[in-house]
């Protein structure tokens, strides 16, 4: 047994006093950036979840040292936002209060792991010498138009009492409390994301160290997608309302009008006798969420507004009904409703009674991508005794429901199509068209989209999913944003040299519900001078979002003090982009997006240096409760990482979290597998009562040099579990030596350092070293020694497998045959069958064919 708590304690304090992870600006070295998503330092501190990340990001920037890089790997604290503020409420302290001691705690706790962070360049998003750099960047939007003023409906959580973001709802509900949102016009500050959506979907395929998973949340969250706008008249009105669509070749379809509750022209062209049951809808509609609203199995519902459209294609009146399920934040906030061709307008046409138009018309089987339902006819419901899943060629699926053949179930379906009675959502040949008929779809997009434009109706146009974030919050605890209010003026910047505007202390923080900050009472903070003009002036009283501080965070690392820039852009130039981001994956759609969105603007006006802030990105999976639930308070079943590193040790718990399972993968916590990492780190110690200056075995030796590339290559592709896999043998194999030859065993303790470095630190000085183990260089395998004397090779017969047999590496064709034909196995499917060839692939198999 090796005393933990004395070494670990030991090593920390001299690792400090030596300055061991002090990074310096060394630009003749080359650079390695790792970094780590900086935590909200909550009231509950660290579980043993928290440092899964942290301590694979150590790993491998210890390794980088080992590798003599000039390695920056820091840390900080995202401390403004909702939950510092809510937590502050709850337990009736001051929010700055609050944060300062729960930084302390997790600190605290981060310490005890004796990670590689270079402490001197601490960040904190609540410090005014920061967020005078997160104003700026915002004074910087605000002047090229970026940032502006809204009162549009938005995300308003009740319970939180503050508008949110898209980005900060689950399901519908604000992310932090699960409220149900409301739906609210209110003034709000905006910043306009979407003029770098292409940029930020496009310059994805820039980043080929991403995950393909996370970069495909972003696509879909950013949601490009082409079509047209048109204009469609309203009757007996001076004036039209624009719809996109992404098929413009199905306008002949379009039967209804349908307009968002929440649009701003329901209420001028809803008709006296519509007005009651319009205005009660809309008061329905605003309890309900997104998710609530665009649910597809969701019953239908709307109010006819008693006004028409006129469709410009065919001139015909076409009912304006209001529906839930069209949302003012998507497209225009109104639609053209085919029900021909698009589902939800599909049942929400059958449920009013309103006109199915079919104007696209499936060629053949092969354009069948929809499940085949029966809508009216009994007869052809498909029941779990009839249907039948029949794969077509190419990617088209359908379901027949009955014995006929694929050719007359589609001849059937077809009809169905045409005659309204089923819906088709594909691409076919346009019927029912006009000058479209008989064109294939995409070419019907084009002939349509030309039309639109030369009779001034319409245009080609793109539309995205993503909307323009909304930035200010009604909350106290959060960056003020440095505009001032003048009658005279309007909003007006900050001054720069008037940067940073500070939060102003508070006795009364708490949020008022009414749409207004806290900040608004402080009237001797409020009434200020207008910068432009000297007259009198409000401050704006909103604050940033929690997402600000973090959405250029990895850039002040590397010039920490600077007082006169954001950073410097030679130490900017040396030190970005990231070479290697780690966190979780629920980031994808909000601080990765927000991120990505920021550097893209800092680089537009010569901040930065490069356009992308993060060159490879990795997800950390969840380590959940040994209950296989997510740790929570509410569970009871956190596991407080202070306890573990008391009884087992930091080691063992860095070990022990590493060799879980693969590191983007969930894994359930189990107290067993810790103590297995305690015991092999005790097997590892020991074996230092072994060591002799002896020529090693080559059989060890063959294994070490091939640990040692393992090990290197694990822990670079983040296989972490594998690496510690790997050294487990071979603290397995050394166990069974008598004696261990001391260059081997200081080998083994230089690739094991980065996962145990208090150990392996204390191990490399029990055998007379002065200088840190960290200041060694990692250890090279011999090329020569981790080639294999014999491999497994594969024995076939007509390609079924028959035998494996262990022969040398470098054996000959003529050697393998005869080895080959002395297996039993194999000699039993020879019997009475001629050979007609024998296929021979070195180092791999050989396959006899017989007849």
């Amino acid at each position: 047994m090796y005393d933990h708590k004395k070494i670990e304690r030991k090593w920390q304090k001299e690792w400090e006093k030596s300055g061991l992870y002090k990074t310096k600006d060394d630009k003749k070295k080359k650079k390695y950036y790792i970094l780590d998503m900086f935590p909200y330092p909550s009231g509950a501190g660290l579980h043993v979840g928290h440092p899964k990340g942290y301590i694979a990001t150590d790993v491998f920037a210890r390794m980088k040292m080992m590798q003599k890089y000039n390695v920056l790997h820091p840390m900080g604290w995202d401390a403004f936002g909702l939950p510092a503020e809510n937590y502050a409420i709850e337990n009736k302290v001051h929010p700055r209060q609050a944060v300062e001691e729960n930084i302390k705690k997790f600190k605290n706790q981060l310490l005890k792991l004796g990670f590689t962070y270079d402490w001197a360049r601490e960040i904190n998003t609540t410090d005014p010498g920061y967020y005078k750099w997160t104003q700026w960047i915002f004074l910087q939007m605000f002047k090229k138009g970026l940032a502006y003023e809204s009162n549009e409906p938005v995300n308003w959580c009740p319970s939180c009492k503050t508008v949110l973001s898209n980005e900060d709802l689950e399901g519908g509900k604000c992310e932090r409390c699960g409220s149900d949102i409301e739906r609210k016009p209110m003034r709000q500050w905006v910043l306009k994301i979407t003029d770098y959506a292409d940029r930020m979907l496009n310059d994805l395929e820039k980043l080929p160290d991403w995950e393909e998973s996370i970069k495909e949340m972003q696509r879909n969250w950013i949601g490009r997608s082409e079509g047209a706008i048109v204009q469609f008249s309203i009757f007996n009105f001076q004036f039209s309302i624009d719809v996109f669509t992404t098929r413009p070749d199905t306008l002949f379809g379009a039967t209804y009008f349908v307009m968002s509750p929440e649009h701003p022209l329901v209420k001028k062209l809803t008709t006296p006798e519509q007005k009651k049951d319009v205005e009660e809808y809309i008061k329905k509609t605003a309890k309900k969420s997104e998710l609530e609203r665009t649910d597809l199995a969701k019953e239908k519902t709307g109010v006819f507004t008693g006004a028409y459209a006129i469709n410009p294609v065919n001139q015909e009146k076409i009912p304006v009904w209001i529906a839930d399920y069209v949302l003012m934040g998507y497209g225009t906030g109104a639609i053209m409703a085919v029900p021909g061709h698009d589902k939800r307008d599909f049942d929400f046409a059958r449920e009013y009674e309103i006109c199915i138009r079919c104007v696209t018309s499936p060629r053949s089987i092969n354009d069948l991508v929809v499940k085949y339902r029966s809508v009216d006819d009994s007869a052809l419901k498909p029941s779990s005794s009839t249907e039948k899943t029949k794969k077509l060629t190419g990617e088209a699926i359908a379901y027949w429901v009955d014995s006929k053949t694929p050719e007359d179930s589609f001849k059937r379906f077809r009809e169905r199509v045409e005659d309204g009675i089923e819906c088709y959502t594909g691409e076919g040949v346009n019927i029912n068209s006009g000058f479209l008929d008989g064109l294939e779809t995409e070419k019907a997009k084009e002939e349509m989209i030309e039309w639109l434009e030369k009779n001034k109706v319409g245009k080609k146009a793109v539309n995205y999913k993503l909307k323009d974030w909304v930035f200010s919050r009604q909350r106290y605890w959060g960056e003020p944003i440095p505009i001032i209010h003048c009658k005279k003026c309007g909003a007006v910047a900050v001054s720069e040299k008037d940067l940073p505007v500070k939060l102003p202390e508070v006795k009364q923080y708490e949020p008022t519900g009414t749409g207004e900050s806290p900040l608004a009472n402080i009237k001797e903070w409020v009434n200020t001078k207008c910068p432009k003009c000297g007259g009198p002036g409000k401050r704006e009283t909103n604050t940033m979002p929690q997402w600000a501080g973090s959405s250029w965070y990895w850039l002040r690392y590397i010039d920490p003090k600077n007082e006169k820039a954001l950073v410097d852009k030679k130490k900017e130039k040396y030190w970005s982009p990231v070479d290697f981001y780690v966190g979780g994956a629920e980031h994808a759609t909000r601080h990765l997006i927000y991120a990505r969105f920021w550097h893209k603007f800092l680089f537009d006006i010569g901040a930065v240096n490069y356009p992308e802030p993060f060159t490879r990105l990795q997800h950390v999976g969840l380590i959940l409760a040994e209950d296989g639930r997510k740790m929570s308070k509410r569970w009871g079943n956190v596991i407080n990482p202070d306890e573990i590193v008391e009884k087992y040790g930091a080691d063992s718990m860095r070990v022990y979290e590493m060799f879980m399972g693969p590191f983007s993968g969930a894994c359930a916590w189990s107290t067993n597998g810790l103590i297995g990492a305690r015991k092999f780190l005790e097997k590892v110690a020991k074996l230092k009562t072994r060591i002799e200056k002896v020529k090693m075995a080559d059989g060890l030796s063959n294994l070490l040099h091939k640990t040692i590339k393992k090990v290197g290559e694990d822990i670079e592709e983040f296989k972490l579990n594998t690496a510690i896999s790997t050294m487990m043998i071979l603290a397995n194999k050394m166990e069974e030596t008598e004696r261990i030859d001391l260059n081997a065993y200081e080998s083994f303790l230089k690739i094991l350092s980065p996962f145990a470095p208090h150990l392996a630190e204390e191990l490399w000085h029990e055998l007379g070293h002065k200088e840190s183990i960290f200041k060694e260089k990692w250890p090279e395998y011999d090329k020569k020694l981790i080639k294999d004397e014999t491999i497994n090779l594969v024995v076939q017969v007509n390609g079924k497998l028959r035998d494996t047999i262990s022969v040398a590496v470098d054996i000959s064709e003529k050697e393998a045959k005869e080895e080959v034909m002395k297996s039993e196995k194999v000699k039993k499917w020879l019997e009475g069958k001629e050979v007609v060839k024998i296929i021979f692939v070195k180092g791999r198999l050989i396959n006899i064919v017989v007849k």
